[in-house]
């Protein structure tokens, strides 16, 4: 298995990007500079700013660097102050000090506990614009900021405001407070000896928005010093929906906040590209190949294949016969990870975006069921728990109706239908007939209708299971703030998730789909809110459709009122399948007769 976190190996051969951003903090002359490090959750920010720093370190030239973890600081009342301080601890526990960088420093926390003082009289908003923050970038007044934090629902007294403010500290006090740790903080950097101070700021993907604004304003405060170098790894959506969060619409601000933000913080954007589908293949290569062979032999091999692939970037190909000109025996052992790495590369690469976490995810729950099933001296072939993994994964409704067919003996006719073009054998597999992704998936090798399914769905039954943990925990970072909105059934929650949709993997998509069904079925009287959210979500695109009328013949006409028809029906209206959801309908009117009247009239 493999650790789901960081690495300083770089399968991807991505030393470009990390040579780029070295250079960028060595430039004198960029300085003080702030690197964003742009990229999905799970597509090795971490790794190459683990890179990075290493590299750095290795310098010798009075490069001193700072890991600092965003989500660490997430349960803090005031996270800005805590993470200034967290920077001073990192000086102090990086470099011997001398009495007068002692006292300098000494000066630095004194200045830090007044401002958490300020902060305990001033609210949020209050305290961005006083301290140098978003007020100072966009301009705005103290009663702009006022009007807008009344406006987002918190309970805020004008006058009262204005009174604390008075009575902590003078503004005046306030702007000479930050000028003077600013001048301190210079002065520190120099009796230290340190001639750059890289900081590189990880992990913001996991915080929350105030939590996200707080670590960027603890930035600015440190970024007039010409000695500074920010580095800093995060999903910009993420960055701009926490600004906006706070601070969008705006009376009398015509400008895209969050984007604005941004681009006055962080000059140098650095954007990590997607997994191709070859590079996805070479990516699972790499992982399969380093748990079968030693370190010596698969370092090696990595250095071999990022040089063959730097011989011929675009047109290289990942074969035996490549293998083999290194080396005959890891060939031969490589061979069966080599027909897995080529079997799960498209559907990985189109299914979640060539993301190399989930990537790495779906790999270690293949391995951990291999070694349950071993522990029960049974043998699962992997590319056959691949390919059933693959449909768990990215056809949740077929996943589930594949269950239902093994346990009535019915499964492997459906699929040999499939297999051998045979159309008479597929009956309850008939509404997946025409879907593309599911006919390719079929037809691809290995084929499933003669092995012995049972002992493969045994090992994966905890995904049976209709519970919405499942989908969960299957779900991005990202896509899981997006459910947890969902959830909470708000007509503005679900416009922004619409926003964010074309962004979002397919897979977390469906998800997404799976998770909300769950809750819908989660009661025995469906709940009127979780329908209408279910079916809007599901009405987005032309798969999460398909999927969900796949999900809407599941539900139980018992559990359906009257008040919940009109959903239905606007689902109905939207959606490109009519004839398939006019069945359902139809069903639903026959079993259950309150419901006949209001279909009825629609249909």
């Amino acid at each position: 298995m493999w650790k789901d976190s960081e690495t300083e190996i770089d399968y991807l051969d991505f030393s470009y990007i990390v040579e780029i951003m070295k250079d960028t903090i060595n430039d004198e002359k960029l300085l003080p500079s702030c690197i964003g490090l742009y990229g999905d959750w799970g597509s090795g920010k971490s790794s190459l700013m683990h890179m990075c720093k290493r590299q750095l370190e290795q310098q010798d030239d009075g490069t001193v660097c700072l890991l600092f973890n965003g989500w660490l600081y997430e349960s803090y009342d005031d996270a800005k102050t805590a993470i200034i301080a967290s920077i001073l601890d990192g000086i102090k526990e990086n470099r011997k000090l001398s009495d007068t960088a002692l006292l300098i420093l000494k000066g630095l926390y004194d200045s830090v506990d007044k401002f958490k003082a300020i902060k305990g009289g001033i609210k949020f908003g209050i305290d961005m614009a006083v301290t140098g923050g978003l007020g100072a970038i966009t301009n705005l007044t103290i009663k702009e900021v006022v009007k807008k934090v009344q406006k987002v629902g918190e309970d805020v007294d004008e006058e009262s405001m204005f009174q604390a403010i008075k009575d902590k500290l003078d503004y005046k006090e306030v702007r000479e407070d930050i000028r003077d740790f600013r001048k301190k903080f210079a002065e520190l950097i120099t009796q230290a000896g340190i001639k750059k101070l890289v900081i590189f700021v990880d992990e913001l993907d996991r915080c929350n928005p105030a939590t996200i604004l707080d670590t960027l304003e603890a930035m600015r405060l440190f970024l007039f010093n010409g000695n500074v170098s920010f580095v800093l790894g995060a999903d910009e959506r993420h960055v701009t929906y926490a600004i906006r969060s706070k601070f969008d619409d705006i009376e009398g601000i015509n400008m895209d906040i969050g984007k604005e933000y941004q681009e006055k913080l962080i000059q140098y954007p650095i954007r990590i590209p997607s997994m191709n589908k070859d590079e996805t293949e070479f990516y699972i290569m790499c992982l399969l190949a380093e748990e079968k062979l030693s370190k010596t032999e698969f370092e090696g091999l990595l250095k071999f294949l990022q040089t063959k692939r730097w011989e011929n970037p675009l047109g290289f190909v990942l074969s035996m016969e490549v293998l083999r000109t290194h080396s005959d025996s890891i060939a031969t052992r490589l061979n069966e990870s080599l027909i897995l790495s080529k079997q799960l590369s498209e559907i990985l690469t189109q299914g979640l975006n060539g993301n190399p976490r989930q990537c790495k995810r779906f790999l270690n729950t293949l391995d951990m069921r291999k070694r349950m099933a071993k522990y029960k001296n049974v043998t699962l072939k992997s590319d056959v728990l691949a390919k059933i993994m693959e449909v768990e994964y990215f056809q949740t409704s077929l996943f589930r109706k594949m269950i239902s067919l093994l346990g009535e003996n019915k499964l492997g006719t459906e699929l040999e239908g499939f297999e051998t073009g045979q159309e008479e054998k597929i009956n309850a597999l008939e509404p997946w007939k025409n879907e593309l992704w599911v006919n390719r998936w079929m037809k691809a090798k290995p084929f499933l209708a003669k092995e012995k399914l049972e002992d493969y769905f045994y090992f994966m039954r905890a995904s049976v299971k209709d519970n919405m943990f499942t989908s969960i925990e299957k779900m991005s970072e990202d896509a899981k703030k997006i459910f947890e909105a969902l959830l909470k059934h708000s007509d503005v929650a679900f416009k922004q998730a619409e926003e964010h949709i074309d962004k979002m993997t397919i897979f977390d998509q469906n998800q997404i789909l799976d998770g909300l069904y769950q809750d819908v079925v989660s009661d025995e009287k469906y709940d009127k809110n979780k329908i209408r959210f279910f079916l809007l979500w599901g009405g987005l695109n032309e798969q999460l459709q398909e999927n969900t009328i796949k999900y809407c013949e599941n539900l139980s006409s018992k559990s359906i009122s009257i008040s919940h028809v009109p959903y239905f029906e606007a689902f109905y209206v939207e959606c490109k399948k009519n004839e398939e959801m006019y069945k359902i309908l139809e069903q639903w009117k026959n079993e259950n007769s309150v419901l006949k009247k209001a279909i009825d009239e629609f249909l």
